[in-house]
Protein backbone atom coordinates (compact mmCIF):
# COMPACT_ATOMS: atom_id res chain seq x y z
CA UNK A 1 0.00 0.00 0.00
CA UNK A 2 3.00 2.60 1.08
CA UNK A 3 4.65 1.74 -2.27
CA UNK A 4 1.64 2.19 -4.56
CA UNK A 5 0.52 5.40 -2.76
CA UNK A 6 4.52 6.72 -3.63
CA UNK A 7 3.93 5.70 -6.73
CA UNK A 8 0.45 7.36 -6.91
CA UNK A 9 2.33 10.88 -5.82
CA UNK A 10 5.34 10.16 -8.31
CA UNK A 11 2.84 9.73 -11.37
CA UNK A 12 1.36 13.13 -10.16
CA UNK A 13 5.18 14.53 -10.26
CA UNK A 14 5.72 12.81 -13.57
CA UNK A 15 2.87 14.54 -14.98
CA UNK A 16 3.53 18.16 -13.82
CA UNK A 17 7.30 17.48 -15.07
CA UNK A 18 6.21 17.15 -18.64
CA UNK A 19 5.79 20.71 -19.03
CA UNK A 20 9.88 21.19 -17.50
CA UNK A 21 13.34 20.36 -18.39
CA UNK A 22 13.82 19.02 -15.37
CA UNK A 23 14.20 15.25 -14.82
CA UNK A 24 11.54 12.56 -15.14
CA UNK A 25 10.74 10.13 -12.26
CA UNK A 26 10.67 6.31 -13.25
CA UNK A 27 8.63 3.87 -10.72
CA UNK A 28 9.59 3.74 -7.33
CA UNK A 29 11.53 0.27 -5.96
CA UNK A 30 11.13 -0.40 -2.86
CA UNK A 31 14.61 -1.42 -0.83
CA UNK A 32 15.93 -2.20 2.45
CA UNK A 33 15.05 -3.93 5.51
CA UNK A 34 11.08 -3.06 4.79
CA UNK A 35 10.82 -4.33 1.77
CA UNK A 36 13.27 -7.51 2.35
CA UNK A 37 11.05 -8.85 5.32
CA UNK A 38 12.88 -8.46 8.32
CA UNK A 39 11.86 -4.61 9.63
CA UNK A 40 11.69 -6.02 13.58
CA UNK A 41 8.94 -3.15 14.15
CA UNK A 42 6.70 -2.37 11.96
CA UNK A 43 5.36 0.78 13.89
CA UNK A 44 8.63 1.97 13.68
CA UNK A 45 9.62 1.26 9.94
CA UNK A 46 10.83 3.58 7.70
CA UNK A 47 9.85 2.21 4.11
CA UNK A 48 12.65 3.46 1.98
CA UNK A 49 12.24 3.46 -1.90
CA UNK A 50 14.35 4.06 -4.99
CA UNK A 51 13.23 6.46 -7.39
CA UNK A 52 15.72 6.61 -10.61
CA UNK A 53 16.12 9.88 -12.46
CA UNK A 54 16.00 10.00 -15.97
CA UNK A 55 17.32 13.14 -18.09
CA UNK A 56 14.95 15.28 -20.02
CA UNK A 57 14.57 16.22 -23.67
CA UNK A 58 17.58 18.12 -24.43
CA UNK A 59 20.07 16.69 -21.83
CA UNK A 60 22.19 13.64 -20.71
CA UNK A 61 23.13 12.00 -18.25
CA UNK A 62 27.15 10.71 -18.12
CA UNK A 63 28.22 9.17 -14.56
CA UNK A 64 31.58 10.01 -13.54
CA UNK A 65 32.94 7.71 -10.71
CA UNK A 66 35.49 8.46 -8.18
CA UNK A 67 38.68 6.23 -8.29
CA UNK A 68 39.62 6.86 -4.52
CA UNK A 69 37.42 4.34 -2.90
CA UNK A 70 36.69 0.64 -2.93
CA UNK A 71 33.84 -0.62 -4.77
CA UNK A 72 30.81 -0.34 -3.64
CA UNK A 73 31.83 2.75 -1.30
CA UNK A 74 32.88 4.66 -4.10
CA UNK A 75 31.59 8.10 -4.90
CA UNK A 76 30.20 9.32 -7.87
CA UNK A 77 29.38 12.05 -10.00
CA UNK A 78 26.34 12.83 -12.10
CA UNK A 79 27.26 15.03 -15.40
CA UNK A 80 24.34 16.87 -16.90
CA UNK A 81 25.27 17.65 -20.97
CA UNK A 82 23.36 19.25 -23.17
CA UNK A 83 22.27 17.38 -26.56
CA UNK A 84 20.79 18.86 -29.73
CA UNK A 85 17.55 19.40 -30.51
CA UNK A 86 17.33 20.98 -33.64
CA UNK A 87 15.17 18.34 -35.40
CA UNK A 88 12.37 18.45 -33.15
CA UNK A 89 12.69 22.30 -32.95
CA UNK A 90 12.82 21.95 -37.07
CA UNK A 91 9.63 19.75 -36.76
CA UNK A 92 7.25 20.48 -33.82
CA UNK A 93 8.45 23.85 -33.42
CA UNK A 94 7.47 23.69 -29.30
CA UNK A 95 11.27 23.90 -27.88
CA UNK A 96 14.22 25.54 -28.99
CA UNK A 97 17.50 23.81 -28.80
CA UNK A 98 19.74 24.64 -25.61
CA UNK A 99 23.10 23.81 -27.67
CA UNK A 100 22.46 25.82 -30.20
CA UNK A 101 20.51 29.05 -29.61
CA UNK A 102 21.67 31.60 -26.90
CA UNK A 103 21.30 31.33 -22.79
CA UNK A 104 19.41 34.83 -23.80
CA UNK A 105 17.49 32.98 -26.31
CA UNK A 106 16.50 30.37 -24.42
CA UNK A 107 15.69 32.20 -21.50
CA UNK A 108 13.26 34.63 -23.00
CA UNK A 109 10.89 31.84 -24.94
CA UNK A 110 10.97 29.00 -22.78
CA UNK A 111 11.59 27.23 -19.37
CA UNK A 112 14.64 27.25 -17.84
CA UNK A 113 16.98 24.33 -17.85
CA UNK A 114 18.23 21.72 -15.91
CA UNK A 115 21.66 22.91 -15.64
CA UNK A 116 20.21 26.41 -14.65
CA UNK A 117 18.34 24.63 -12.04
CA UNK A 118 19.14 21.47 -10.39
CA UNK A 119 23.04 21.60 -11.37
CA UNK A 120 26.49 22.98 -9.85
CA UNK A 121 29.01 23.45 -12.45
CA UNK A 122 27.45 21.31 -14.56
CA UNK A 123 26.77 18.10 -12.11
CA UNK A 124 23.67 17.07 -10.91
CA UNK A 125 23.51 18.45 -7.25
CA UNK A 126 22.01 16.11 -5.40
CA UNK A 127 20.87 18.63 -2.49
CA UNK A 128 19.61 21.13 -4.63
CA UNK A 129 17.25 17.98 -6.29
CA UNK A 130 16.06 16.78 -3.18
CA UNK A 131 14.59 19.97 -2.69
CA UNK A 132 13.12 20.28 -5.73
CA UNK A 133 11.52 16.44 -5.49
CA UNK A 134 10.18 17.92 -1.88
CA UNK A 135 8.41 21.04 -3.38
CA UNK A 136 7.06 18.87 -6.39
CA UNK A 137 5.91 15.91 -3.97
CA UNK A 138 3.83 19.06 -2.11
CA UNK A 139 2.23 20.73 -5.64
CA UNK A 140 1.64 16.53 -6.60
CA UNK A 141 0.23 15.77 -2.66
CA UNK A 142 -2.50 18.56 -4.02
CA UNK A 143 -3.41 16.70 -6.78
CA UNK A 144 -4.28 13.69 -5.17
CA UNK A 145 -4.93 13.90 -1.40
CA UNK A 146 -8.42 13.73 -1.79
CA UNK A 147 -8.25 10.15 -3.31
CA UNK A 148 -6.47 8.91 -0.22
CA UNK A 149 -7.17 8.33 3.78
CA UNK A 150 -3.50 10.53 5.08
CA UNK A 151 -2.30 13.52 5.77
CA UNK A 152 1.07 13.89 4.56
CA UNK A 153 4.07 16.22 6.05
CA UNK A 154 7.64 16.45 4.00
CA UNK A 155 10.23 16.38 6.92
CA UNK A 156 13.37 17.83 6.39
CA UNK A 157 15.99 16.63 4.41
CA UNK A 158 19.26 17.58 2.82
CA UNK A 159 19.84 14.47 0.30
CA UNK A 160 16.05 12.93 0.03
CA UNK A 161 13.08 13.23 0.32
CA UNK A 162 11.26 12.21 3.80
CA UNK A 163 7.55 11.54 4.10
CA UNK A 164 5.38 11.16 7.15
CA UNK A 165 2.03 9.92 6.33
CA UNK A 166 -0.45 10.35 9.15
CA UNK A 167 -3.85 7.70 8.36
CA UNK A 168 -7.36 8.63 9.56
CA UNK A 169 -6.77 5.63 12.46
CA UNK A 170 -3.97 7.52 14.20
CA UNK A 171 -1.18 4.92 12.36
CA UNK A 172 1.65 7.06 11.07
CA UNK A 173 4.24 5.89 8.12
CA UNK A 174 7.97 7.08 7.56
CA UNK A 175 9.31 7.00 3.93
CA UNK A 176 12.39 7.65 2.34
CA UNK A 177 12.63 8.55 -1.44
CA UNK A 178 16.62 8.20 -2.34
CA UNK A 179 16.86 9.80 -6.07
CA UNK A 180 19.48 7.28 -8.28
CA UNK A 181 20.59 7.51 -11.51
CA UNK A 182 21.71 4.08 -12.42
CA UNK A 183 25.26 3.36 -13.66
CA UNK A 184 24.74 0.28 -16.02
CA UNK A 185 22.23 -2.61 -17.30
CA UNK A 186 23.03 -4.44 -14.20
CA UNK A 187 21.25 -2.35 -11.29
CA UNK A 188 24.69 -0.50 -9.69
CA UNK A 189 23.44 2.88 -9.27
CA UNK A 190 24.85 6.04 -7.18
CA UNK A 191 21.92 7.41 -5.08
CA UNK A 192 21.52 10.36 -2.60
CA UNK A 193 21.09 8.66 0.06
CA UNK A 194 22.63 10.09 3.81
CA UNK A 195 26.29 9.36 4.42
CA UNK A 196 28.03 9.00 7.20
CA UNK A 197 30.42 11.78 6.53
CA UNK A 198 30.10 15.20 5.10
CA UNK A 199 29.75 15.33 1.28
CA UNK A 200 30.14 17.83 -1.23
CA UNK A 201 26.50 18.67 -2.93
CA UNK A 202 27.35 17.06 -6.31
CA UNK A 203 28.53 13.93 -5.08
CA UNK A 204 26.36 10.45 -5.31
CA UNK A 205 26.86 7.66 -3.64
CA UNK A 206 27.09 3.85 -5.07
CA UNK A 207 24.78 1.18 -3.94
CA UNK A 208 23.82 -2.34 -4.26
CA UNK A 209 20.22 -1.52 -2.95
CA UNK A 210 18.55 -3.65 -5.65
CA UNK A 211 21.05 -6.54 -5.94
CA UNK A 212 20.80 -7.16 -2.12
CA UNK A 213 16.58 -7.13 -2.33
CA UNK A 214 16.85 -9.28 -5.35
CA UNK A 215 19.02 -11.62 -3.21
CA UNK A 216 16.35 -12.05 -0.69
CA UNK A 217 14.39 -12.67 -3.36
CA UNK A 218 16.19 -14.95 -4.72
CA UNK A 219 16.51 -16.96 -0.88
CA UNK A 220 12.92 -16.98 -0.78
CA UNK A 221 12.13 -18.91 -3.56
CA UNK A 222 14.33 -21.87 -2.70
CA UNK A 223 13.78 -21.51 1.24
CA UNK A 224 11.62 -24.18 2.81
CA UNK A 225 8.21 -22.73 4.17
CA UNK A 226 8.71 -20.90 7.11
CA UNK A 227 12.60 -20.44 6.75
CA UNK A 228 13.61 -18.85 9.69
CA UNK A 229 16.39 -16.48 8.11
CA UNK A 230 14.25 -13.57 8.41
CA UNK A 231 13.37 -14.06 11.92
CA UNK A 232 16.49 -14.36 12.91
CA UNK A 233 17.70 -10.69 11.61
CA UNK A 234 14.79 -9.34 13.01
CA UNK A 235 15.77 -11.18 16.54
CA UNK A 236 18.87 -9.84 16.26
CA UNK A 237 18.20 -6.39 15.07
CA UNK A 238 16.25 -6.15 18.15
CA UNK A 239 18.30 -7.68 20.61
CA UNK A 240 21.47 -5.93 19.42
CA UNK A 241 19.35 -2.02 18.90
CA UNK A 242 21.88 0.12 20.31
CA UNK A 243 25.25 -2.08 19.59
CA UNK A 244 27.95 -1.07 17.56
CA UNK A 245 27.13 -3.21 15.27
CA UNK A 246 24.53 -2.20 12.90
CA UNK A 247 21.53 -3.55 11.20
CA UNK A 248 24.04 -3.85 7.88
CA UNK A 249 26.69 -5.69 9.67
CA UNK A 250 23.78 -8.19 11.03
CA UNK A 251 22.31 -8.23 7.51
CA UNK A 252 25.93 -9.03 5.64
CA UNK A 253 26.58 -11.71 7.94
CA UNK A 254 23.14 -13.47 7.18
CA UNK A 255 23.73 -13.07 3.84
CA UNK A 256 27.58 -14.72 4.25
CA UNK A 257 25.68 -17.78 6.04
CA UNK A 258 22.87 -18.26 3.40
CA UNK A 259 25.20 -19.29 0.73
CA UNK A 260 27.34 -21.58 3.20
CA UNK A 261 24.13 -23.65 4.43
CA UNK A 262 21.79 -25.03 2.28
CA UNK A 263 18.28 -23.92 2.07
CA UNK A 264 17.08 -27.14 4.43
CA UNK A 265 19.39 -25.90 7.53
CA UNK A 266 17.21 -22.17 8.04
CA UNK A 267 13.62 -24.69 8.46
CA UNK A 268 12.14 -22.80 11.76
CA UNK A 269 12.96 -25.93 14.11
CA UNK A 270 16.86 -24.98 13.94
CA UNK A 271 16.17 -21.37 14.90
CA UNK A 272 18.13 -21.14 17.74
CA UNK A 273 21.06 -22.61 16.09
CA UNK A 274 20.92 -20.21 13.37
CA UNK A 275 21.12 -17.50 15.49
CA UNK A 276 23.92 -19.20 17.27
CA UNK A 277 25.85 -19.28 13.92
CA UNK A 278 25.39 -15.85 13.59
CA UNK A 279 26.87 -14.57 16.38
CA UNK A 280 29.21 -17.12 16.25
CA UNK A 281 30.29 -16.18 12.22
CA UNK A 282 30.07 -12.42 13.78
CA UNK A 283 32.35 -12.83 16.98
CA UNK A 284 34.73 -14.10 14.73
CA UNK A 285 34.63 -11.66 12.23
CA UNK A 286 35.41 -8.76 15.21
CA UNK A 287 37.91 -10.64 16.78
CA UNK A 288 39.84 -10.87 12.97
CA UNK A 289 38.39 -7.27 12.51
CA UNK A 290 37.03 -9.05 9.24
CA UNK A 291 33.90 -8.43 7.50
CA UNK A 292 33.71 -8.82 3.79
CA UNK A 293 30.77 -7.13 2.03
CA UNK A 294 29.00 -9.62 0.77
CA UNK A 295 28.11 -8.42 -3.00
CA UNK A 296 32.24 -7.65 -3.88
CA UNK A 297 34.56 -10.30 -4.92
CA UNK A 298 32.63 -13.24 -3.18
CA UNK A 299 32.08 -15.98 -5.62
CA UNK A 300 29.37 -17.40 -3.32
CA UNK A 301 26.99 -14.84 -5.09
CA UNK A 302 24.49 -16.45 -6.82
CA UNK A 303 24.41 -16.06 -10.44
CA UNK A 304 20.87 -14.92 -10.90
CA UNK A 305 21.80 -11.55 -9.14
CA UNK A 306 24.28 -10.88 -12.65
CA UNK A 307 26.68 -8.53 -10.71
CA UNK A 308 28.91 -6.22 -13.04
CA UNK A 309 31.92 -7.97 -13.93
CA UNK A 310 34.11 -5.25 -11.73
CA UNK A 311 32.29 -6.42 -8.29
CA UNK A 312 32.77 -10.00 -9.01
CA UNK A 313 36.73 -9.29 -10.36
CA UNK A 314 37.25 -7.03 -6.87
CA UNK A 315 39.29 -7.85 -3.80
CA UNK A 316 37.07 -8.83 -0.79
CA UNK A 317 36.09 -5.53 0.66
CA UNK A 318 36.66 -5.20 4.67
CA UNK A 319 33.23 -3.25 6.45
CA UNK A 320 35.37 -3.95 9.99
CA UNK A 321 38.92 -2.30 8.49
CA UNK A 322 38.40 0.81 9.91
CA UNK A 323 36.66 -0.32 13.20
CA UNK A 324 38.49 1.08 16.38
CA UNK A 325 39.68 -1.16 18.89
CA UNK A 326 37.05 0.26 21.75
CA UNK A 327 33.77 -0.14 19.30
CA UNK A 328 35.46 -3.60 18.30
CA UNK A 329 35.92 -4.70 22.23
CA UNK A 330 32.26 -3.17 23.01
CA UNK A 331 30.81 -5.31 20.55
CA UNK A 332 32.41 -8.38 21.49
CA UNK A 333 31.30 -8.17 25.10
CA UNK A 334 27.53 -7.52 23.53
CA UNK A 335 28.12 -10.47 21.86
CA UNK A 336 29.69 -13.17 24.29
CA UNK A 337 26.48 -11.58 26.57
CA UNK A 338 24.14 -13.20 23.82
CA UNK A 339 25.99 -16.36 23.28
CA UNK A 340 26.06 -17.01 27.11
CA UNK A 341 22.29 -16.49 27.65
Amino acid sequence: AVQELVDNLLHACHVISLATFLPRLEPCIGVGSSFEGWSHRVEDAVYRVLVRLKPPPGHSFRLQLGTDGELPARHGRVRVKLQCMCKREQLLGDVLCFQHHSYEQVRRHQRPGLLQILCTDSYLDVEKTARWLQLFVRNAWDVIAEQQNCQLAVLPSSRSCQLQLTYDSGRTVNVEIVLGVQQDKLGVFVGSQEAETNLSSTTWLESCALHELLFFRCVARQAPQGSCHLTCLQLLTYLLGDSVLSPAHLKTATMHLLTLLPPSEWCREHLLQRLRDILHYLHRCLQERQLHHFLVGNEQVPRELSLPAAFQAASPLNLFQRLAREPQAQALRELTQLQDQ
